[in-house]
């Protein structure tokens, strides 16, 4: 195993998320021991607020600003998508983006460990990426992400669901 000891700062950074100061004592001030360097600033690592346990690294983004997850309609949409591929709200973490709007897929991607990303009324572009097919599979690196439109409007939308369906029936999950 090769050396454990490190002064990266890039390094460090994963490991410290607090500030940390050196405050000087007489002892350290009369030793011959040389300074420890000052690390920067942690990094601002972003928290979010979600629903579920994500053990499937699986997030679901739903868009939302006047409603948790959305209306009673658009919530029995989702029980039911749910439902039919076989998910429990341990599986994955539900993320209302209305709150985290012009945050990026990466940092979604990031936090949460994504493998798959089910976005309900949020734009690819909102997103940070092109624009993309509705209610289809893509990848994005190793994630596969599937866009469709807001729950609510969504469970009156018989096309857009069977094409939905359709999709959600071939995702590896």
């Amino acid at each position: 195993m090769g050396e454990q000891l490190t002064t990266s700062a890039e390094a460090l950074r994963l490991f410290f998320t607090e500030d940390i100061y050196l405050i000087h004592s007489e002892e350290n001030i009369l030793s011959d021991a040389p300074a420890l360097p000052e690390p920067a600033p942690a990094a601002q690592v972003k928290s979010f607020k979600y629903l579920g346990k994500n053990q499937k690294n699986i997030l679901i983004l739903v868009n939302d600003g006047q409603h948790e997850v959305s209306t009673e309609k658009g919530r029995e949409l989702l029980r039911n998508i749910v439902k039919a591929i076989q998910l429990t709200a341990n599986d994955f973490a539900l993320l209302n983006y209305a709150a985290y709007a012009n945050t990026d897929l990466e940092t979604l991607k990031n936090f949460f460990s994504s493998n798959v990303v089910f976005a309900f009324g949020v734009s690819p572009l909102a997103l940070g990426i092109d624009e993309q097919p509705m209610n289809v599979i893509i990848s994005q690196g190793k994630t596969q992400l599937v866009f469709s439109g807001n729950l609510d409007g969504l469970a009156d939308d018989q096309a857009g669901k069977k094409m939905l369906w359709g999709s959600l029936k071939k995702l590896s999950i």
